[in-house]
Parts: C-alpha cells; structure tokens; sequence
C-alpha cells in the first residue's frame, strides 16, 4: 500500500485525481495532508481542520466490477469502516447520518467526500476523501463538531487511527467484492442517524415537514415514511434532515 503524506495542499482529493491521471496507481493508494487549505465536504461545503491534530486523507479505488446503479455502495462500505474504526476505539453513541456523515452523540466525528470517474459509462475508479477529527478540541462556531478526543479523553496517533481505517475499508470491500450486498446495506441501515423517530426535514424549497427514517433504496434515496403511511424516496438535494 503506497502512502503520499504531505505538509500541505489545497485537497487531496484533487491532488489524488490529478496524479492519476498521469500515473498507473496501485488499488489503495493514499494522499495524506497534515493540512488541507481548501478541503472540501459534501455539497460543495468546506471541511475546516486545525493543521497536524486530524486526518485528511484520500484513498484511490478501482471499482470497475461495480454496477453504475450500485456506486452508493461506495458510501455504505466507507460509512461502515469509519464506524467500526470509531467504534474500536470505545467512540460513544455512533451512528451514521445520511448519507455518509458520522456522528458521535449527535455532533458531526467524520465526513466523506467521494468523486467517481467513469470512462464509457463504466465505473473505474473512486477518489474516497475522508475528513476525521481525531486530537482537535475547539472548533469556534461549529457546536455540531467533536472529535476521538473530546469523546475519549485522550490523544491518539494519527497514523495508527489511519491505518486502523484502512483495515476497516480492506474488510468492507471484501464484503462488497464477494456479492454480500444486501448484509451491507442492512448494517448500514442499522447505524442510521434517528432511524424509526419522528424527523423533520427541510426541501428544497424551504418548507419544513415530518416524517420517519425507514432505511435507503439501492439508489442511495433516503427512504421516509410520510403522513396517510405514504413511503417516499429523496435524494441529498431535495432534503435535509433538521432534527
């Protein structure tokens, strides 16, 4: 497994994507930065890190054996590596919020930022970036934002936790290689953020309303439970979820 740690980059998503594309990289590559100066989440927002004290990482994956209507896979074998990953190190009241936030006792621990490349229709490969706050303890105005050491009361080695995650992600993807598909998704669907409690939610066009979390579909839409038991499916651009 090759590891590019750097001082510095504006985001190792990109770096990673524009390296492979010159280059022939071997299946789990890894760029690391002690610092990202334009890190980025889901949806176009930014993920801001204290420079040395957490990981930011970007895992290359070749994924050319995964059905194009299959990719959400990608965020549930992720999501399930980072949760065990936490959960190994005693992390408290884990779960994960859709699509591929986790959370440790409602406030944001991890979030992951993957980018597809597709060359004639096909999935080829994936850009994974993970951003875990691990020795971080003060995060100014972000009150939803924690960390392994504000939850565990200690300092811990980065590059141990990485590599932790890595076996983590290995583990998963064998699961997803061998075909074990709906296992995958139903332990994911087991670790939802207020799964089976009364939601409310926010479209896109600002009105609010209420509903039930009952899993996802195989697309990755977020399944609710409405009002008159009507069973709708979203997607990450039609809603969020408040509360």
């Amino acid at each position: 497994m090759r590891i590019i740690k750097l001082d510095a980059i504006d985001s190792t998503n990109t770096f990673l994507k524009e390296i492979s594309s010159a280059d022939t990289l071997e299946d789990y590559t890894i760029v690391v930065a002690k610092q990202q100066n334009r890190g980025r989440g889901q949806m176009g927002k930014v993920w801001a890190s204290n420079a040395g004290e957490n990981l930011t990482f970007s895992v290359f994956k070749r994924i050319s054996n995964l059905q194009f209507s299959n990719q959400f896979y990608l965020s549930i074998v992720t999501s399930l590596a980072l949760y065990k990953t936490l959960k190994y190190y005693n992390v408290p009241n884990l779960f994960v919020k859709w699509p591929n936030d986790i959370l440790s006792a409602n406030k944001k621990i991890a979030g992951i930022l993957i980018e597809n490349i597709v060359k004639k229709s096909k999935l080829e490969y994936s850009i994974i970036g993970i951003g875990l706050n691990v020795n971080q303890t003060e995060f100014n105005d972000l009150v939803s934002a924690t960390s392994l050491k504000n939850s565990c009361g200690k300092t811990f080695d980065l590059d141990e936790v990485m590599h932790k995650f890595i076996v983590e992600f290995k583990m998963a993807f064998k699961s997803l290689d061998s075909g074990a598909t709906e296992a995958l998704k139903a332990d994911y669907e087991s670790k939802l953020f207020r799964k089976n409690k009364p939601s409310t939610f926010k479209n896109a066009e600002g009105n609010l309303f209420s509903g039930f979390i009952k899993g996802v579909s195989s697309s990755g839409n977020l399944v609710l439970l409405l009002e008159d038991e009507i069973i709708e499916e979203f997607t990450l651009n039609e809603i969020t979820l408040l509360y």
